[in-house]
């Protein structure tokens, strides 16, 4: 059910990018005026900042009201090359982090701000004034891919294809080889025992135990080569979503080390949807199981999937070439199909650009017994505004 009226989307302002904080509760939205921060479960607005420039990127610390902000859009706040932490309650910039490239992802702890460049990530002390800990060099990372646990950081290895995990109490720093391609995805569960890596072919999700790096499950997105947009475990850690430029969502069953395999399920009226509803490695049937058969036919699919919004804003004009070093936060292609779980059977897909949309997916049993992903609801998050 479309939960708002119809609106013309030239109208409405143009998102630059969108991110979640820590536990997905609320999402933050940087805009060509400022930023704005939403509730996700009612997607409904929490703050609204107007600076009269752009934000590219905006990344809340927690629930707190201390937000990492860097400048984008064709009239920026801030350079790229620089970090400003607001503080939202005295409504005034309470730090800032000067680097000598362009800011491509940011994460706030309590004790951390994490600074990641195209060839590095460079962590600093939450203080009145930031000194650097530690700094270590990463393959190329223009989409700024770094992830954060209660006990650990990810992020791209020198290597294209290695994973970097650094423990926090001790700075020790282990390698996984995890894809033969540069790396496009991490996720951490909740728990921060498993991490979900992907690469730019986007066809396989490998999932690894983040204390001593053994795989624990290889997941089949797909046969044909896709980008992956986004990786997100439910709360449990025995689900796995992920979304591409497919436009289609999908779920994975997960084996998590300290938990056994759940179905939990909620009944639910869905609305409209397209579904597939399958076991995962019972989806080719037989051929599964005959001999010599290709890898595809017996690897582990999706136990469902459904269709969302991915648009089709692109990367840039039509015969216009970019250059890496001049691409800022805000002129690449706009986020897609980011996602965030609500429960174990709630999630959303939240979208950036033009038409900025808030999606809304429930996890339900059908009556013979298998489980669909289905679309609850859907809006333009700015519509309000």
């Amino acid at each position: 059910m479309n939960t708002r009226p119809p609106l013309e989307t030239s109208r409405l302002p143009r998102v630059l990018s969108v991110t979640f904080n820590d536990d997905c509760s609320c999402f933050a939205v940087g805009l060509e005026t400022g930023f704005s921060v939403f509730n996700t479960e009612t997607c409904t607005r929490r703050t609204v900042r107007e600076f009269n420039a752009g934000i590219g990127l905006v990344q809340m610390m927690g629930k707190a009201n201390y937000l990492g902000l860097v400048g984008g859009g064709r009239n920026p706040k801030y350079s790229g090359t620089k970090l400003v932490v607001w503080d939202e309650v005295k409504s005034k910039e309470a730090l800032e982090i000067t680097a000598l490239s362009v800011v491509r992802g940011a994460l706030l702890s309590k004790e951390r701000i994490v600074l990641v460049l195209q060839n590095s990530v460079r962590i600093f002390k939450f203080a009145k004034q930031p000194n650097l800990l530690h700094a270590y060099e990463t393959a190329n990372n223009l989409n700024g891919i770094c992830a954060m646990s209660a006990r650990r950081i990810a992020f791209p290895g020198r290597t294209a294809g290695h994973v970097q995990i650094v423990e926090l109490a001790t700075n020790n720093v282990s390698i996984i080889p995890a894809h033969s391609s540069s790396v496009r995805a991490i996720q951490f569960s909740p728990d921060g025992e498993l991490i979900a890596t992907a690469s730019d072919t986007g066809t396989l999700i490998r999932v690894w135990n983040a204390s001593n790096c053994a795989r624990v499950a290889e997941l089949r997105r797909g046969v044909d080569h896709a980008r992956i947009f986004s990786l997100a475990f439910s709360p449990s850690g025995t689900m796995l979503a992920c979304t591409s430029d497919k436009a289609t969502l999908h779920v994975f069953d997960v084996p998590h080390p300290r938990k056994p395999a759940a179905r939990q399920h909620t009944a639910t009226n869905g609305g409209p949807a397209a579904t597939d509803s399958n076991d995962g490695k019972g989806k080719w049937g037989v051929l599964s199981k005959l001999p010599l058969m290709p890898r595809v036919f017996s690897d582990t699919y999706s136990f469902a999937s459904a269709p969302f919004e991915a648009g089709d804003e692109p990367l840039q004009a039509q015969g216009t070439p970019v250059a890496p070093e001049a691409m800022t936060l805000g002129t690449s292609r706009p986020t897609k199909g980011l996602l965030g779980w609500l429960t174990e059977s709630t999630l959303v897909v939240i979208g950036a650009g033009k038409d900025a949309r808030w999606e809304k997916f429930v996890i339900h049993e059908g009556s013979d017994g298998r489980r669909n992903v289905t679309r609850e609801g859907w809006r333009r998050y700015l519509g309000d505004l």
